[in-house]
């Protein structure tokens, strides 16, 4: 099974099979540009890649699974994607592989809930809020990328703190004093932040880059980036108890790196969550995204998963 799961800050590809142990590589992350997301060309370079790189493995391969960011809004046409990868199996292995592709909410899902019903948050670079029965019931809540949603996520933490930070540098608000430091620390010249950010196809990368320093910040108990790390756990609530459709089991999975940031993050989460959601339990994350991709490629060469746009693609 050849699993690959793509995001924002990188992307990282997965083989393992019968006895065979699993093997692994980190690619680049992808970018949005005019002309729309890399996704695409991201997907079949890595598959490409894997296939070189593991060669003995490629005449045994099964299922592909992939799951990546944007690709539900900001790739045209994902069936022709499931349909060129399919094809580029074939044509370096000389044999079919069922191949499903899929937007990272449902291989974040595959990978926190371990194949089960529930609703997960995922916190990265993006944030998104997903809960499925991987049949009947699918509900998205955000994912809309940095400029329209991603709610508490890296990419969202770090704006705000860009933000407080340029209110200080103006003068206007001198709570981001601390945070103006740290981005002149890791961004320079607050004048050239614009021509570093506005020009940049993987902006929402580097956004998140700087959530890093904000959440520092807040863990050394400055108060603006106290406020911002908190509030980013209410935001990952919010989405997390809209996802939860009543007919699922009252499960929620955390997932993603930004939930490592713990302390005010992971206390207004829970807090929020209780009072939204005060059926619900907490479960801890069974796996990663890229388990979740390769979960995804096991169902698709066993046939247990069907195409369910906007959110699976399975080739024919």
């Amino acid at each position: 099974m050849l699993g690959i799961d793509i995001g924002g800050s990188g992307s990282r590809v997965a083989l393992t099979g019968d006895g065979a142990g699993r093997a692994e590589f980190a690619g680049e992350r992808i970018g949005i540009t005019a002309a729309g997301s890399t996704v695409p060309d991201a997907v079949i370079a890595l598959v490409r890649r894997a296939l070189a790189e593991w060669p003995a493995a490629a005449g045994d391969l099964t299922g592909v699974g992939v799951g990546a960011t944007g690709l539900a809004t900001l790739v045209e046409r994902p069936d022709d994607l499931v349909a060129d990868v399919a094809a580029a199996v074939a044509e370096a292995t000389g044999r079919p592989a069922r191949v499903a592709i899929a937007i990272d909410a449902v291989t974040a899902h595959l990978g926190a809930l371990g194949g089960d019903s529930g609703a997960i948050i995922a916190l990265g670079t993006g944030a998104i809020a997903f809960g499925t029965d991987g049949r009947d019931i699918w509900r998205r809540v955000d994912g809309w990328g940095h400029l329209l949603g991603d709610r508490g996520a890296g990419a969202w933490i770090g704006m705000q703190g860009l933000n407080e930070a340029m209110r200080a540098y103006d003068d206007v608000d001198a709570a981001g004093t601390v945070l103006l430091d740290a981005a002149r620390q890791r961004f320079g010249d607050p004048l050239t932040w614009p021509g570093q950010l506005y020009t940049r196809a993987d902006r929402a990368g580097v956004l998140a880059s700087f959530a890093t320093d904000v959440v520092a910040a807040a863990a050394d108990g400055d108060s603006a980036a106290t406020a911002i790390v908190a509030e980013a756990g209410r935001e990952a609530a919010r989405s997390a108890a809209a996802a939860l459709h009543p007919a699922l089991p009252p499960v929620i999975a955390t997932t993603g790196g930004v939930f490592r940031a713990g302390g005010a993050l992971t206390a207004a989460f829970e807090q929020t969550l209780t009072a939204l959601r005060p059926d619900a339990v907490l479960q801890a994350s069974a796996g990663d995204p890229l388990d979740g991709a390769l979960i995804l490629a096991e169902r698709a060469a066993t046939g247990a998963i069907a195409t369910h746009a906007p959110y699976v693609w399975v080739a024919r």
